[in-house]
């Protein structure tokens, strides 16, 4: 385990967040000015709420390779007393859901700790089946609604992804062009991805896909179509920077199996957002 620390400051101004989603917030405008160790356990509380709310400080620092004391100048950073109140937040983000999606997360938990594997094939399908409906319950429709209203009223929708996110952008790009709702698939061929993202104007939207370690090909077309006033939707594991920043940004927890992340939810919302914005386009036309 790494324990050599850094020189990091500890104290925070402004009141500790009261909510997870004021937590997310915090931690994105604060992000820039963490040191590197802080990072790495922001980078790990925004991707696992789950294990922030169910582990001890010391089994989370053996997870990331910090020491626990990190963990609780994390917490003081974001002006909590200490790392139990910081873990308290997790856990109220958990109350909310449905019980019975709690008793799913422990299942799989335990699952997890002993000493009978799944099969490969029971393992992915748990695996979706939980990102799915993680999905369904934590993506608030209004989101989806003001996404596809802002798609719909653009001049063209650029969709932009890169690695192993680009199959979802080719089949939000594809159905799109089937309810023939004018869309440009920045697909970089040919070495040509900054010509494509320059036909992006102020009028139209940039729809890009990006998990970590995030390809900073698809983060130089963000911020480009930022700086000329495009309207930017993200779809992320993650709602720190860049992606703070853009109109709408929705965040997918896909399943990992064996270091395997599949494309489930992250593909059933690409067709969503396709689905609903042709709807509002069918509708606008009338």
């Amino acid at each position: 385990m790494k324990v050599a620390e850094e020189n990091e400051t500890c104290e925070h101004p402004g009141a500790a967040p009261g909510n997870f989603e004021a937590l997310k917030q915090v931690i994105g405008a604060q992000y820039d000015g963490l040191s590197k160790r802080l990072k790495q356990i922001a980078d790990f509380a925004l991707s696992n709420p789950n294990a922030m709310a169910f582990k001890t400080v010391a089994e989370i620092g053996a997870e990331i390779e910090v020491a626990p004391s990190a963990l609780i100048r994390f917490a003081k950073a974001l002006g909590y007393s200490g790392f139990s109140e910081l873990q308290a937040v997790f856990q109220e983000r958990l109350s909310g859901l449905a019980p019975s999606y709690r008793d799913r997360i422990r299942h799989l938990k335990s699952d997890e700790a002993s000493a009978q594997p799944l099969s490969l094939m029971a393992r992915f399908t748990e695996g979706a089946i939980e990102a799915l409906r993680h999905l369904q319950e934590e993506t608030p429709a209004e989101h989806i609604e003001r996404a596809a209203e802002i798609m719909a009223s653009s001049r063209m929708i650029h969709v932009v992804a890169n690695r192993r996110t680009f199959p979802a952008a080719f089949y939000l790009s594809y159905n799109l062009n089937r309810l023939e709702v004018p869309t440009h698939l920045l697909d970089g061929v040919g070495g040509t991805l900054n010509e494509q993202t320059a036909l992006i104007g102020p009028q139209d939207c940039l729809v890009a896909f990006s998990f970590r370690p995030y390809a900073k090909e698809t983060l130089a077309v963000v911020e480009k179509a930022r700086a000329i006033g495009a309207s930017v939707i993200t779809i992320t594991d993650s709602a720190r920077h860049p992606f703070a920043a853009v109109d709408i940004c929705f965040e997918v927890a896909e399943a990992s199996v064996t270091s395997f992340r599949s494309l489930n939810a992250t593909m059933s919302l690409a067709l969503i957002l396709a689905i609903r914005t042709g709807q509002r386009c069918e509708t606008s036309e009338d």
